[in-house]
């Protein structure tokens, strides 16, 4: 029989912290009203017999606030980018000039407005589930090594709070991100 794992608290924490990370990525895709070239990071495109990111067929930049531009590098792809960015479901009517496709970022009416600080409150609570099933799975573990006699009631008590604090922690940051977020939103 192998003797078990060692508890390791750097492992629970790299594990919160790229729960939070998804969660500030998918932040980036929400739109806001304002350009940002991660607005486009959902959308795919297909391309050479495959679907493609729109970043790997092509520059994204935001000349202005409220404008994305694409410069296609393909000739022959414009039309499929193009097509691919109408069909993303994100309200976005690119304008085709060469190979530039110029997109501008309509304003967000009060029910869009609302409609995204909820889709944003259920990221958080997905990246919060997340962040609890790894305080879960840390618990369980303390609770296998106490059991195994590898470690003390005392250590495995403390040991339990150190990863309930850090599970707070990465909540806390989880709900500010949130809140910043909805601020973001509904202020454009």
């Amino acid at each position: 029989m192998t003797a078990p794992q060692p508890y390791n608290k750097e492992d629970m924490k790299r594990r919160m912290r790229g729960a939070v990370d998804t969660l500030k990525h998918e932040f980036a895709g929400l739109r806001t009203g304002r350009a940002s070239p991660a607005l486009l990071d959902p959308v795919s495109v297909d391309a050479y017999g495959q679907p493609m990111h729109i970043n790997q067929l092509g520059t994204i930049s935001t000349p202005e606030p409220r404008m994305l531009t694409v410069q296609v590098w393909d000739k022959g792809l414009v039309k499929a980018v193009d097509k691919a960015i109408r069909d993303a479901g994100l309200g976005l009517n690119p304008q085709m000039d060469g190979q530039l496709l110029r997109i501008p970022i309509p304003s967000l009416n009060e029910e869009r407005r609302k409609e995204l600080t909820k889709l944003a409150a259920k990221y958080a609570e997905a990246a919060r589930v997340a962040v609890r099933n790894v305080r879960r799975d840390g618990m369980e573990h303390l609770k296998k090594l106490e059991h195994d006699h590898a470690m003390g009631k005392d250590e495995h008590h403390k040991l339990s709070e150190e990863l309930q604090k850090l599970t707070d922690e990465f909540i806390k940051e989880i709900d500010a991100a949130l809140h910043a977020k909805d601020q973001e939103i509904m202020q454009v």
